[in-house]
């Protein structure tokens, strides 16, 4: 194809492309897809506990694993990904994609020292490099599956269609603990990664085989015309003049920063502070946080689609609302000694909060022309992982660090450390010890999580200045 061309089918801006049986199968089998990419990047904050103390990781390097040293090619690998996406087999690069982390994670579960020569290579990078491996096939996801789902669904319908698939984020946070809690309790942690790594191996066959890939624009109102090729510098064009899409962008990315954070430590808080298992901490606490949480993401969506012609601002002030409502809820969570009391204010918190998701992709999508949505996607991603995912738990993990040091200083045993108050090393310690293990471990961490959920409602603000253009700048109506 070269010069321009009309793709949209004559009624695809009204029905989308194909059946509605298959249209259904289709968001199902990317919905799949993107749990089994949550289920493979959260689980390393369900093993955390018992991982963490075998592996000697401090809670900074644990936050440099759960953040960083996943998000960094995960952002990089990303935009190239996306804009190849634009002109090629979108169904293609995301099959092999899948392959790709689902079989990084799996070797996850080999992490440990290894010999090379007179060097030892510690436990710790080899883990680090197998993230970064999981990381770039994970790249290859949200991208071409936004742009597949705008293609399959009409406007009017892909807010909802979006909001479906996002649930894939917290759907996929519970699979990791519903699976990978009890596994690790009763397997061990390096159990858990061949458990939920092996089958995406299984599931990217089957996409292949059984989802089409649509023609571009299908969905698109008549007479749009799209380029061959865009350029990326095309797709920044085109944003530099929406300023909804920052404005959206930076809230999704304070929200990602504390989301992110929180989950990656929600299993060891729950394990310091209440002494459970880290299957106990995965089934009884992060599932039903985690369901909680896909559901408020689907009923913002839902919400916003119902909403729109009366309110066409709402898909940002719903999320805006829900965002500055959860900060209260989080700090009872993390202040209570009654896990009664934490569990409600972490299943209410993240079940009003999570909404931004959905207006996170329905807006990305929505104030660009269909030739740029998927590098419209990549580019919020780029910056939200970067910044919210890649930051947020190293945040946590550093300032946890740093606020045990002060504890210990001044309760008179400066010399304790962090590994020695985790798992066996804690049971050899003196009665002293022990008791200024008792105080600073889990208080360190309960202050971080406090500090980091007080930032919520800048994450609000940022959606509720986002409705000042955003009618203006939507483009998909």
């Amino acid at each position: 194809m070269s010069g321009t061309s009309n793709v949209a089918a004559a009624d695809g801006h009204i029905h989308g492309f194909g059946s509605k049986a298959y249209r259904s199968y289709v968001l199902n089998a990317l919905l799949l897809i993107y749990i089994l990419n949550f289920v493979d990047r959260g689980l390393l904050s369900v093993v955390a506990p018992q991982m963490k103390p075998e592996l000697g990781i401090s809670d900074t390097a644990f936050g440099l694993l759960t953040g960083f040293g996943f998000a960094l090619l995960y952002t990089v690998v990303g935009i190239p990904l996306a804009q190849f996406a634009e002109t090629r087999h979108r169904v293609w690069i995301m099959t092999v994609c899948v392959a790709l982390w689902s079989l990084m994670t799996a070797l996850c579960g080999l992490a440990g020292p290894i010999t090379v020569g007179s060097l030892v290579i510690g436990g710790f990078w080899i883990l680090l490099a197998c993230r970064v491996g999981v990381g770039i096939g994970e790249a290859g996801c949200t991208p071409p599956a936004n742009s597949l789902i705008a293609d399959y669904y009409p406007p009017s319908r892909r807010s909802t269609a979006l909001g479906y698939y996002a649930m894939g984020v917290t759907l996929g946070g519970l699979l990791a603990n519903v699976i990978g809690g009890p596994v690790t309790d009763a397997y061990g942690w390096r159990m858990a990664f061949f458990v939920v790594g092996l089958p995406g191996l299984l599931v990217a066959i089957v996409f292949k085989l059984t989802v089409k890939e649509p023609p571009r624009g299908h969905s698109d109102p008549p007479g749009t015309v799209r380029k061959a090729k865009p350029k990326f510098s095309e797709g920044l064009k085109e944003l530099a003049g929406k300023p909804s899409f920052w404005w959206m962008t930076a809230g999704a990315t304070i929200a990602s920063f504390c989301g992110y954070g929180i989950a990656s430590f929600q299993s060891l808080f729950i394990n310091r502070s209440f002494d459970l298992s880290a299957g106990q901490a995965a089934v009884y606490i992060n599932a039903p946080v985690a369901a909680a949480a896909a559901l408020g993401t689907l009923a913002t969506g839902w919400l916003a689609e119902r909403m729109v012609k009366r309110h066409p601002n709402a898909i940002a002030w719903l999320p805006g609302i829900g965002l500055t409502a959860s900060v209260p809820f989080y700090f009872l969570a993390f202040t209570t000694q009654n896990l009664a009391l934490c569990l409600l204010g972490l299943i209410i918190g993240g079940g009003i909060k999570y909404g931004y998701l959905a207006a996170q992709y329905t807006i990305g999508q929505g104030v660009v022309s269909a030739q740029v949505r998927a590098v419209s996607t990549a580019i919020l991603l780029f910056v939200i992982n970067l910044l919210g995912y890649g930051l947020g738990p190293l945040f946590i993990g550093a300032l946890s660090d740093i606020l045990f040091r002060m504890k210990v200083a001044n309760l008179g045993a400066a010399e304790l450390t962090r590994h020695a108050c985790e798992g066996a090393a804690r049971k050899a310690l003196g009665a002293a010890d022990q008791a200024v293990c008792a105080v600073a471990h889990p208080e360190s961490l309960q202050h971080s999580m406090l500090i980091t959920s007080a930032l919520y409602a800048a994450a609000g603000i940022c959606f509720f200045v986002t409705c000042r253009t955003l009618k203006r700048d939507m483009v998909a109506r």
